[in-house]
């Protein structure tokens, strides 16, 4: 069986004829007849039935063309990644999206730069608190788009968006205080809800955590805002994601002259001296041009 076979067989398929796929693949007439035949005998049955005008395949020839199909096409795949290796393209690149990013900042530019980079497959990883920093930093990710230390010159990085963090609670959760103003001190009486961190060192900076206060972790965003919408406690969440929740009163914010909303810079980031391949450097100048 050789290669050149399979592709008569799809040619005399598509042509509906010996003498059309012959034209299709600029070759002789007889030339395409010996290639089918010459496989027929390989495989021990008949791929074509010739008791009809037209060229049309037989009940086990249906069933060989459609495994054909898939090697061909994986010929052609493999054709494709070794062009793309000549070229110096990234064969695939990993964006870590932080667990206070609005997904609308990333998603938007990563679907755009993936129709217009078939060939290269975009790996898509959340991670949370410094989850994508300890990634970045360690050469596991091209590009990350989180908070980071901006006097940290590992980086490299762009300005993209500013979060808020609102303490909230669902309604009745938290008594109110006797002098109207809610602090902190009263906060570590009720049982908070943290995300777990997912970077590897255990000296990550836990953000807006009361250490004295009785906790329940959890692993991402939409579950630590289900956790607060059903009254298993309180914590820190993205804006972007309680906006209906506050306005339709499900949730309340805990934010007053002694407890205050947060704000995070997000930015898209790098490292700053690590090599960037033309792919990475595309990506990276389509969230600039998204940036601006």
């Amino acid at each position: 069986m050789t290669f050149q076979q399979l592709e008569a067989l799809r040619a005399v398929v598509e042509a509906g004829s010996f003498q059309g796929a012959a034209r299709f693949l600029n070759k002789t007439h007889p030339s395409v007849i010996t290639a089918i035949r010459n496989l027929e005998l390989g495989l021990g049955f008949d791929l074509i039935d010739r008791r009809t005008y037209r060229a049309t395949l037989t009940r086990e020839g249906q069933e060989f063309y459609q495994k054909c199909l898939h090697v061909l096409d994986e010929v052609k795949n493999l054709e494709t990644h070794a062009l793309q290796i000549a070229a110096g393209d990234e064969i695939e690149l990993n964006i870590v999206i932080g667990d206070v990013t609005p997904p609308e900042l990333a998603l938007p530019v990563i679907k755009e730069f993936s129709r217009d980079h078939p060939n290269t497959q975009i790996n898509l990883l959340f991670e949370n608190i410094g989850g994508p920093n300890e990634r970045l930093l360690a050469g596991d990710a091209d590009i990350i788009v989180h908070h980071i230390d901006k006097v940290d010159r590992r980086y490299e990085y762009k300005d993209m968006a500013s979060v808020q963090l609102i303490p909230v609670a669902a309604p009745n959760f938290i008594a109110p205080p006797l002098d109207g103003e809610l602090g902190y001190d009263a906060l570590a009486t009720y049982t908070q809800c943290i995300i777990r961190d997912t970077a590897m060192d255990g000296g990550q900076k836990n953000y807006h955590v009361l250490e004295k206060a009785a906790r329940i972790t959890v692993g991402d965003q939409h579950t630590k805002k289900q956790v607060i919408l059903m009254g298993l406690g309180w914590g820190h969440m993205p804006s972007f994601m309680i906006e209906a929740e506050l306005e339709s009163g499900d949730l309340v914010s805990l934010s007053g002259p002694r407890i205050h909303n947060h704000s995070i810079e997000i930015v898209i980031a790098r490292r700053a001296n690590g090599s960037v391949g033309k792919v990475a450097q595309q990506l990276w100048q389509a969230f600039e041009t998204a940036s601006a």
